[in-house]
């Protein structure tokens, strides 16, 4: 089962993201052929710094390695060392009307958020087809706010295939709904958009002075407080298992501790969880002609599919290879 995703050169990741993707593409990666790519030709959509976006591009790819993705358990490059991707969001444009696309969710959202409207933030939906119907992706893990991109994608899908017969696959999305939505300092969905992130790779001291900025309310140290509803705990439960977020149930309901002792155990699970992935980036920090290694070889492994199936769709609309 192919699978496949696309991860944004976006900057510094929170825990956020680990818990809501990272994770779960680790364990894609051991269960499925996963495809992974940094969508920097994407990013040019809200990105216009050419420094920050090399700079941004790079620290993804250490970013993602030191968390855990295996370039040898999964196929993982960069958008732009594919050109094919850019021939075949063409000829898909052809085949995608315009209603489609001015549909959009996404468009419209980022539009409304300030964004300036121009053709590559409208036809994003069409380099997204292009990104997974290149590599006969089967499977498309996305979030609720992805799953119209998929549709348009098979929408697309339909009216090439039914002009040439079943050349493209047809993508399914998967979200997962097991995932819970990780709260961030102020207690709303963790989002750099809402200023209320912990990120990894911080420093100690800038985690100690996160963690100590999430909300909680003002019960007494000497009075049980309730973990249900506390941001500390949610946030807490995410780095524990049953039998550890039991014992940390009992400390809340035994009345001794104050919000500040829950603050300094979750920095401290945070730190001590991370850690491992700490050193990992230090190493590829320091290695960064390595990190460029592993994605031109990925980007290979997937040039190679990708030529192949261009050959396919360009022989079948009649360009001349």
């Amino acid at each position: 089962m192919r699978v496949l995703t696309g991860l944004q050169p976006s900057g510094a990741l929170h825990i956020g993201n680990y818990f809501g993707s990272i994770r779960q593409m680790k364990e894609l990666q051991d269960s499925s052929d996963l495809f992974i790519f940094i969508a920097n030709y994407h990013a040019l959509t809200s990105l216009k710094d050419s420094k920050a976006l090399k700079e941004n591009t790079l620290d993804a790819a250490i970013n993602f390695l030191s968390l855990g993705i295996d370039p040898d358990k999964s196929t993982f490059w960069l958008q732009s060392d594919v050109k094919e991707v850019l021939e075949l969001y063409w000829i898909l444009s052809s085949f995608t009307p315009m209603g489609l696309l001015e549909r959009a969710h996404s468009y419209k959202d980022k539009v409304a958020k300030g964004l300036t409207p121009n053709h590559a933030l409208f036809s994003y939906p069409v380099l997204m087809a292009a990104d997974i119907l290149l590599y006969d992706s089967q499977i498309v893990p996305v979030g609720k706010d992805q799953i119209q991109h998929v549709e348009i994608t098979r929408d697309i899908a339909i009216k090439f295939n039914n002009e040439f017969g079943d050349i493209l696959t047809m993508p399914q999305f998967k979200v997962d709904e097991e995932v819970a939505t990780v709260p961030g300092i102020d207690g709303a969905k963790m989002s750099k958009s809402y200023g209320n992130t912990i990120d990894i790779f911080c420093t100690n001291k800038a985690l100690k002075k996160a963690t100590g900025k999430i909300v909680t309310n003002s019960t007494p140290i000497e009075e049980p407080k309730d973990y249900a509803t506390c941001n500390v705990f949610a946030l807490a439960k995410l780095f524990l298992d049953e039998s550890e977020q039991e014992e940390l149930k009992q400390r809340y309901q035994n009345g001794t501790e104050g919000y500040g002792h829950f603050k300094m155990y979750l920095k401290e699970l945070i730190w001590d969880y991370f850690g491992p992935a700490r050193d990992k980036r230090e190493y590829y920090l320091n290695h960064k002609d390595e990190v460029r290694d592993i994605l031109h070889t990925g980007a290979k492994k997937a040039r190679k599919l990708a030529v192949e199936k261009m050959e396919i769709i360009k022989e079948k609309v009649g360009i001349l290879s």
